[in-house]
């Protein structure tokens, strides 16, 4: 269990992607994401495992979820700056959306 402080240090974004190639480099297949989070924190990356489910012309305008106050990582060669949001699901990952549009930057809570 966590604390409600330490939950609340979680920041959790909207966001909407806006560009989407192969990382060719990570060892699973990946795409990344280029995402608008909006004025307050830009335009960021993140290399995301989500090939199974979706193809880059789906992703292109879609909504999605980030943990965006994580550290960065490199997979591959991409510097991994915020985490895209999804359920590990049967499937395969499930990208967590907002059912309406939201402003980019909003908070998820």
């Amino acid at each position: 269990m966590i604390t409600r402080d330490e939950f609340e240090k979680v920041d959790v974004r909207a966001g909407t992607v806006t560009d989407v190639k192969p990382n060719k480099k990570s060892r699973n297949p990946a795409y990344v994401l280029t995402i608008d989070l909006g004025a307050e924190l830009g335009i960021k990356k993140s290399s995301a495992q989500i090939t199974d489910l979706y193809t880059p012309e789906e992703l292109i305008g879609k909504q999605v979820i980030c943990c965006v106050n994580l550290e960065p990582m490199h997979i591959g060669s991409v510097k991994s700056e915020v985490r895209v949001l999804g359920t590990d699901s049967e499937q395969g990952v499930v990208l967590l959306t907002p059912t309406e549009t939201v402003k980019n930057g909003d908070r998820v809570f």
